[in-house]
């Protein structure tokens, strides 16, 4: 990632499964409106685009191009001054591309800042510009409805999304109001012309109030509407607010913590892979710290990990902490009979496959790795290249049908099933706004079918670790329970808080395991240990 810290730290993201993993590829690599008229950083020339599908670009042709049309210099002029900065260009194409093409910031936002030659500070801006203002979407749209005196969905898209970014300048940076203000209307004049005054006298309406005095406005009321009312203040849609708190046994207080945490900036954790790396070298080598909980762990403030040789190398990878310490858990859980024969049933794009790649090769087990999706097969071999690990590019569902997968077979399993992705909305925002309740049945059937393929292909003794990244109780307890009762394998529970870092808190009473972004510091990992007996 070019510039900035800001993106995938988990090791999976949403599949082709229709659920979501914590780290890996998504959709929509590109905006095809991605590249800027006048100068980049450092001189270099750059190609004009327009800002949206099928519009003309704006002032001669090009984004910042000053108005008033050719010189008539011997074909000589001085180079275009951005009306708009391109910091504030790029977190727009980026937020648009969100909404108009449903593409992932993490993805769309690094091409956009190499594509412009941002670095440093100005690379760091328009990162915040884009996740801030994902993140705070549903609120921002509350916002800018009042202030126009309109539903936010009756204004037209590219004006509408450069009042997003606008509104979130105030209202969440220390950019002055009048700086604010005047460069969104520059932003507008440059996607949506006709609309500069329109612009004008909303972002002057939003200024009128500080964040908090929008939210005492327009929120229901915490002691009518608890639910209602952390929904609009902390931007979070009322039934994943409803989610975090069953999951939270209705504690108001600790979900109001874990929705603050959601709305902060991620740190990037890197995971130094066993044999190949030792953390506290790393550290010293990125210019991080060595992590809290994961022997493995790295914790990056800033810069742009992929820009790391370790990376390259395969010494180490990005994976979230959270993500580390279920897969090690799978490794260390105390195992009788053989330990050469390891599976990972829903690999891609191969994190932790990775780990588990580097532990297997260190206690000359081997790891089969799993993946339906042909690309993220691809993606899996290239993460665990060099070490004992096997791709199949199937089905994890075809256990006992497809010879590579027999049943009884393997001694450790990992089921990292795909989800709703919950419990990683701090590092993924716009998933927050596309996810719907309607989401989880197939999911949950989804994930119960390969809990079931995983207890099959265990032999007696073996252990089965559950991993999602969600915390919702659908996905987790409820999941996991009816997987376990249909399957037909007996099993039993295997308490999971012993496998996990000595003094770790609040791991709650087992057997099952549910990591917080506001109690760990790490993505909401749920972790069910089972052994076949």
């Amino acid at each position: 990632m070019t510039g900035t810290s800001e993106g995938p730290s988990g090791d999976r993201l949403s599949g082709e499964r229709r659920g979501e993993r914590s780290d890996g590829e998504r959709r929509g690599e590109r905006s095809d409106s991605g590249r800027f008229g006048g100068e980049r950083s450092g001189g270099r020339e750059q190609r004009p685009a327009g800002g949206q599908r099928g519009e003309r670009p704006a002032r001669g042709g090009q984004w910042g191009a000053r108005a008033g049309g050719d010189r008539r210099d011997g074909g000589r002029r001085p180079p275009a001054r951005p009306t708009v900065d391109l910091p504030r260009q790029v977190a727009y194409e980026a937020v648009a591309a969100v909404h108009r093409d449903d593409a992932y910031a993490n993805l769309v936002l690094p091409s956009l800042l190499r594509d412009a030659g941002l670095v440093g500070r100005d690379a760091a801006f328009a990162t915040e510009l884009t996740y801030g203002t994902l993140r705070h979407l549903g609120t921002l749209d509350a916002i800018l409805s009042d202030a126009a005196g309109r539903d936010v969905q009756r204004i037209d898209p590219p004006v509408r999304d450069a009042l997003r970014l606008g509104a979130y300048q105030l209202l969440h940076t220390r950019v002055p109001a009048h700086a604010a203000v005047s460069s969104t209307v520059d932003l507008v004049r440059a996607v949506g012309p006709g609309a500069t005054g329109f612009a004008n006298a909303v972002l002057r309406e939003v200024a009128g109030r500080d964040a908090d005095a929008w939210v005492a406005k327009l929120a229901p009321s915490a002691e009518s509407d608890p639910v209602g009312h952390l929904a609009l203040a902390y931007s979070h849609p009322q039934w994943i607010v409803r989610a975090f708190a069953e999951a939270l046994g209705g504690d108001l207080g600790e979900t109001t913590r874990l929705l603050i945490e959601d709305n902060e900036r991620p740190p990037v954790h890197l995971c130094a892979r066993p044999g190949l790396a030792d953390p506290a070298e790393l550290a010293d080598e990125a210019g991080g710290a060595p992590g809290a909980f994961s022997p493995y762990a790295v914790y990056l403030s800033g810069g742009a990990p992929g820009d790391l040789p370790a990376l390259a190398q395969g010494r180490a990878h990005v994976q979230d902490e959270g993500s580390q310490l279920v897969a090690n858990a799978l490794a260390v859980a105390p195992l009788d009979g053989p330990d050469g024969r390891w599976l990972d049933l829903c690999a891609g794009p191969g994190g932790k496959s990775g780990l588990l790649g580097a532990l297997a090769a260190q206690r000359d087990a081997r790891l089969t790795a799993v993946e339906v999706s042909e690309h993220r097969a691809r993606l899996v071999e290239q993460a665990t290249r060099g070490l004992p690990v096997t791709v199949l590019h199937t089905d994890g569902r075809t256990v006992g049908a497809d010879p590579k997968l027999p049943e009884a077979h393997f001694d450790r399993v990992l089921v990292d099933a795909p989800c709703t992705g919950l419990g990683s909305l701090r590092r993924r925002p716009e998933s927050r706004w596309r996810r719907q309740p309607s989401d989880l049945p197939p999911l949950t059937r989804l994930q119960r079918e390969l809990l079931a393929a995983a207890l099959r292909a265990t032999r007696p003794g073996g252990l089965v670790a559950y991993v999602t990244c969600s915390p919702h109780t659908v996905e987790t307890h409820v999941t996991v329970t009816e997987a376990a009762r249909r399957s037909g394998v007996p099993v039993d529970f295997v308490d999971a808080r012993p496998l996990l870092p000595a003094g770790m808190p609040g791991l709650g009473d087992g057997p099952t395991v549910q990591l917080w972004p506001h109690r760990h510091g790490t993505d909401a990992m749920f972790l069910a240990m089972l052994r076949r007996t």
